[in-house]
């Protein structure tokens, strides 16, 4: 049954018929059964290695060294790494296939803040160069590439980035590569996060990029509201990726789903499909739930629901621009509660920057069938934007029961729109003329 979720068309009929696949719980409903937890019998702890957990001591080489062994020894199922109570200062390092990483109650691995060693990687393929800088960029702090059956997970230990001295850097433009995210996975599948808090990521936090069968459940992710770019969870042209139960705070979007910038998305074509995000709670001075803005490798079925979002900026943003391309289609955001946001839905077409001027401004991105539907909002300043362009309009938009309320000035129009059709039900305050067409209604019929 896993192997054929790797399949394209079972991770779409994965969503289609979400009873077919989820596994319910009494009332609670959850995709996190796309990736089974594994029971390791071969355990070791990083003290066996050399670690100390007293804040000062550097644990790059324990690290390293746990994981080789796990590596080389290769123990039937797999092997756990224990972190015990205590705070161990490391460099960055790399996970490998079939261990889990266990953060005891009170365990804290903490990045260094030598920022000179810190190793270099090539840039993504579907980037081009670095997000900040041309070039290479440096390593996350907690890295994978092309691993397998992989696990974090613990009694709520915590991983910390040390961002400060990146964000310093950023500030004062010093910085010479893209700051690291805090944990990565690349070209990997069978990935379980959970039972974790993630603190203060020099740059996003959690980012699974060409992967498959990614759960992440049950996390805390904090940094402060004025931290650049600390974005929660990015799944980036990624497939079947499960995100559930928790709670987020940082300095950029809660989650937003990508896959690629410009050409480069464009010209590596792998989108992120299938992403279910449910009861997720947080609060950005951006976005709470996005899509994009690098989306030239396209993003189709994704589905988000029972969201909380407070003091927010934007509580849902599908974001894209000219010379991304590729397509958004198949959005449903459902069964969501905001207060204090600035903006309660926005669709534009002219957000995010470009990696250089050879961006193909005739690649036009095309959205269809986004569905807003059963959203609540109280000390809204403005209800909504929908704003496609002029040669690609936005199409199959559709709100459905949406109730955005607060303060929005005199003169002021609730919702603006332009380039977009679409339907509207039950809506209040009722929105532009663009989508009103009753002939228009089966915008609103769910893709799903």
């Amino acid at each position: 049954m896993f192997r054929a979720l790797g399949s394209i068309w079972l991770c779409c009929f994965f969503l289609q018929v979400s009873l077919f696949f989820y596994v319910s719980y009494g009332n609670l409903i959850t995709c996190s059964g796309i990736v089974p937890m594994r029971y390791r019998n071969d355990k070791i702890s990083i003290t066996d290695f050399g670690g100390v957990g007293d804040g000062r001591t550097l644990n790059t080489k324990a690290f390293r060294a746990a994981i080789y062994r796990i590596q080389h020894l290769r123990r039937r199922g797999g092997t756990l790494l224990y972190v015990p109570p205590g705070v161990y200062l490391t460099e960055s390092f790399n996970l490998t296939s079939h261990m889990t990483l266990y953060l005891a109650r009170g365990a804290v691995i903490k990045a260094t803040q030598d920022t000179w060693n810190w190793p270099l990687i090539a840039p993504l393929p579907s980037y081009g160069r670095g997000r900040e800088h041309p070039g290479g960029r440096y390593m996350s702090f907690i890295h994978g590439d092309g691993l397998r059956d992989v696990v974090i997970t613990g009694e709520n230990g915590t991983i910390d980035g040390e961002g400060a001295i990146w964000w310093n850097m950023w500030r004062q433009r010093t910085l010479q590569f893209t700051r690291p995210n805090l944990v990565e996975f690349v070209n990997s599948r069978g990935i379980i996060i959970s039972n974790v808090i993630f603190r203060n990521s020099p740059f996003w936090n959690i980012h699974p990029v060409y992967c498959s069968n990614v759960v992440i459940r049950y996390v805390t992710i904090l940094a402060p509201p004025d931290s650049p770019n600390t974005d929660g969870i990015d799944p980036d042209s990624s497939s079947n990726v499960c995100i559930e139960d928790s709670f987020i705070s940082t300095g950029d979007d809660l989650v937003a789903v990508k896959s690629g910038w410009d050409e480069y998305g464009i010209a590596y074509g792998r989108p992120s499909s299938c992403i279910t995000i449910r009861r997720v709670t947080g609060t950005s001075p951006f976005s709470g739930i996005a899509v994009g803005s690098e989306t030239s490798g396209g993003v189709e079925n994704v589905l988000a629901e029972n969201i909380v979002l407070y003091n927010t900026g934007i509580g849902v943003n599908v974001k894209t621009n000219i010379g991304r391309g590729g397509f958004i289609k198949n959005i449903t955001v459902s069964e969501v509660f905001m207060e204090n946001v600035r903006t309660g839905i926005k669709i534009a077409g002219d957000t995010g920057d470009h990696p250089d001027n050879n961006f193909n401004p005739n690649a036009l991105p095309y959205v269809k069938g986004v569905t807003f539907k059963n959203i609540w909002g109280v000390k809204v300043q403005r209800a909504g934007s929908i704003q496609g362009l002029k040669n690609a309009p936005f199409t199959g938009i559709c709100l459905s029961k949406v109730n955005l309320h607060g303060t929005t000035g005199p003169g002021s129009p609730p919702w603006k729109c332009s380039d977009v059709s679409g339907a509207a039900i039950e809506v209040s305050p009722w929105p532009c003329a663009e989508l009103t067409s009753p002939q228009q209604s089966g915008s609103c019929a769910s893709p799903f």
